[in-house]
């Protein structure tokens, strides 16, 4: 292991994955707009890249990260509730009703002074995890935690510089189809 073949990130899948039958939801923060910006449009290219319709992707945002949890877990009830109100009335089935296969929760949170960043971390993380737990729909952690701006924007892909860094909504994006068609 090391050397010149080590390549860090996620490595392929093995299988090929088609996505084309997947509703995903994507919950995203406003706050470090530009960045989290360029982290959904990864998502998206990443989704589409394997299948997704475009309409199948719902795009949902919220002022913070403290609130992804609370928000995604809503939406995905709110689907699947939707999707069981209409299997009891018998209804053909309508694509903005159908239950999310997936979410990503995206967005960006930058060290201060305070401790403020820990507990929004802490709390965020762990909520994220609940929800996909929850809901028994996978939810994928797209939150950077980093110590700088300029951390951020590298992952984001729009570093400052030649090396603009690598966007991981791309990596969030085929890891939401991945999860979405795992089974035995």
């Amino acid at each position: 292991m090391g050397g010149d073949d080590f390549h860090k990130g996620v490595k392929e899948p093995s299988t090929r994955l088609d996505g084309s039958g997947l509703r995903i939801l994507i919950v995203h923060t406003r706050w470090n707009s530009e960045i989290v910006d360029s982290l959904v449009e990864g998502s998206i290219s990443a989704l589409v890249k394997y299948g997704v319709k475009r309409e199948n992707i719902v795009v949902r945002d919220v002022p913070g990260a403290f609130e992804l949890p609370s928000a995604a877990h809503r939406l995905i009830r709110q689907s699947q509730h939707n999707q069981s109100q209409n299997l009891l009335i018998g209804s053909p089935q309508v694509s903005n009703i159908l239950p999310f296969d997936a979410a990503i929760c995206v967005g960006v949170l930058i060290k201060g002074s305070t401790m403020h960043f820990e507990y929004i971390a802490d709390a965020t993380t762990n909520g994220i995890m609940r929800v996909g737990l929850d809901t028994g729909v996978p939810v994928v952690f797209g939150v950077l935690t980093c110590l700088t701006e300029e951390q951020a924007m590298q992952r984001a892909g729009i570093g400052k510089g030649d090396d603009k860094g690598h966007n991981h909504g791309t990596d969030w994006g085929s890891a939401a189809v991945e999860m979405a068609l795992l089974s035995l």
